[in-house]
């Protein structure tokens, strides 16, 4: 299963400082980052598959479940400074997964407020 080889780091800082959580180990859907106390802190992050590199998708929500404004990360990247994305600081969930999901998927989980079914579900 693709998600295994997923890894994400976030951290609350540009240029990757401050607080930092690692996500090792799979696809997961963090409905609220509150759960984490890590809502509207988002300011950097690395991104990989470190299996097949462009097969990862990060989609970050501005309001939890899944709503509001969205950015997409697709493929292994290194994020310094969620700023340059008009995104710093409002990020509330979000859903990673080792794939590519296409824009319709990504339509599909904020309408129905559901995530892959492959995937971790966090909830607060």
């Amino acid at each position: 299963m693709a998600n295994r080889d997923v890894r994400l780091a976030l951290w609350s800082g540009n240029n990757f400082s401050v607080r930092r959580i690692l996500l090792r180990r799979g696809g997961v859907a963090i409905r609220d980052l509150g759960a984490f106390r890590f809502n509207n802190a988002l300011s950097s992050f690395r991104l990989r598959n470190v299996a097949q590199s462009s097969q990862v998708t990060l989609v970050l929500f501005s309001q939890i479940n899944f709503q509001g404004s969205f950015r997409v990360f697709r493929g292994s990247q290194n994020v310094a400074n969620l700023s340059n994305f008009n995104f710093n600081n409002v990020t509330s969930s979000l859903i990673l997964v080792g794939r590519n999901l296409t824009n319709s998927e990504i339509a599909q989980i904020q309408n129905t407020a559901r995530p892959p079914q492959d995937v971790l579900v966090i909830r607060q």
